[in-house]
């Protein structure tokens, strides 16, 4: 992808030089590798806290409920806050508040009970919503509107190599009796694993706040290139309405996915220990990150409908395999469902967006509000681990995959006069 031709071909004949939007867009992409640290660390602390405070598969559940549900709430506020302060403010602002939603983890292992993580769990989230609603906006307009689902999946890929980071450090720490012990104990370990994250993103922060990074005023990003009328409203844009249900199932699916693969390689893969099992989400997490890298590459020859229907297709086979429960297959299949969702919340993304005008950046707003839907699956699909096993429980999944599957064939498609996407 070439950023020069991106900034060439940009709506509305911006006055940025080509090589000045490299700036810009390094420093959106450094905002993904933040929120995926935090998201890899939050599926290890799912099953950190089942061991240490002796809670069910269900009630662990409520970690991510807190995290994805500021998503949810926050979202339309984050779009908000965006319009009347531009791209900077949104991502300093996310930036600090994610600091300050990580600090609260010193208190709330000092309290030593599960309520006061959720708590902090749903500030620190609070801050990655506008984190996110800015950069994933800010990424998808900084350019040739053709090229929003490489722009978005190349920064998508760092997001990847945080979620690969997150397991890491939390098998590490958290599942390693001699490093909890040297830190000073399971409470000190979340402490300082915390308190650095906070100090880290704060350094972040204030670089961006010094940097110059341009408010692009793409009011038009989105507009057809034929010169038709303006973008009608979102409420008759089926293919962004269908987008964002699309986008709010396989999130779920990816989270319920991410909650419980710990449980599920541990169940299926006989001797392998929690630690182990965290290691192996890293090592899914690598085919994440190489699924992102390699959907870059492809949607230079791909149409995005055509790949988001293929990877859904194949994630429908793999989570049945993984719900069937055969030994060591399961596990293995689990792992390369997550190579196959590399490239779906990218291209949902900027499939649903499409073609919306003046819209575009409350559009923007709505589907990152989207990623609220990964409240739907965890505590179903704990439920059905407490009561029936960890497999069935995949099952759910499965039928998300099959809407994506459906979006990428026809959804994306729907009220568009063309099938360029």
């Amino acid at each position: 992808m070439s950023i020069e031709t991106d900034a060439a071909h940009t709506p509305g004949g911006l006055a940025f030089p080509a090589g000045n939007l490299r700036g810009p867009l390094a420093f959106a992409i450094g905002c993904f590798l933040i929120w995926g640290l935090a998201y890899g660390l939050l599926d290890v602390l799912n099953k950190h806290f089942q061991e240490t405070l002796s809670i069910s598969q269900a009630d662990s559940s409520w970690l991510q409920i807190a995290y994805f549900g500021a998503y949810l709430l926050l979202s339309l506020p984050a779009g908000m806050l965006l319009n009347a302060r531009g791209y900077k403010f949104g991502i300093v602002s996310g930036l600090g508040l994610t600091a300050i939603g990580a600090l609260l983890f010193i208190p709330a292992a000092d309290a030593g009970s599960f309520l006061p993580f959720v708590g902090s769990m749903f500030v620190l989230a609070a801050g990655l919503c506008v984190l996110e609603t800015s950069a994933d906006t800010y990424v998808n307009v900084l350019g040739d509107p053709a090229k929003a689902s490489q722009r978005l999946n190349l920064a998508q890929s760092f997001n990847a190599l945080g979620v690969f980071i997150g397991p890491m450090i939390g098998g590490a720490v958290f599942f390693s009796p001699s490093t909890t012990e040297a830190l000073g104990g399971a409470t000190r370990s979340i402490q300082i694993v915390y308190g650095l994250i906070a100090v880290a993103v704060l350094v972040f922060a204030a670089v961006v706040w010094r940097a110059r990074l341009p408010e692009t005023g793409l009011s038009d990003h989105g507009a057809a290139v034929d010169g038709d009328a303006p973008a009608k409203p979102l409420s008759q844009q089926p293919h962004f309405i269908a987008g964002v249900v699309t986008q709010a199932l396989y999130i779920g699916a990816q989270v319920g996915i991410g909650a419980y693969f710990i449980n599920l390689v541990t169940h299926n893969w006989a001797g392998l220990s929690s630690q182990q099992g965290a290691f192996m989400l890293s090592l899914a997490a690598i085919g994440y990150l190489v699924g992102r890298f390699a959907a870059t590459a492809l949607l230079l020859k791909v149409k995005p409908r055509t790949l988001l229907t293929t990877y859904g297709v194949i994630n429908v086979i793999l989570t049945l395999i993984v719900a069937a429960g055969i030994d060591k297959v399961s596990p293995i299949a689990l792992i390369a469902v997550f190579f196959f969702m590399s490239t779906m919340f990218a291209t949902i993304f900027a499939l649903g967006t499409t073609g919306l005008g003046v819209h575009t950046k409350k559009a923007s707003s709505l589907m990152v509000m989207a990623i609220g839907g990964g409240v739907l699956l965890p505590w179903p699909m704990g439920k059905l681990a407490d009561l029936y096993g960890a497999n069935i429980a995949f099952l759910l999944p499965a039928a998300c995959f099959v809407v994506v599957a459906w979006y990428g064939w026809k959804g994306a498609g729907l009220g568009l006069k063309t099938e360029a996407n």
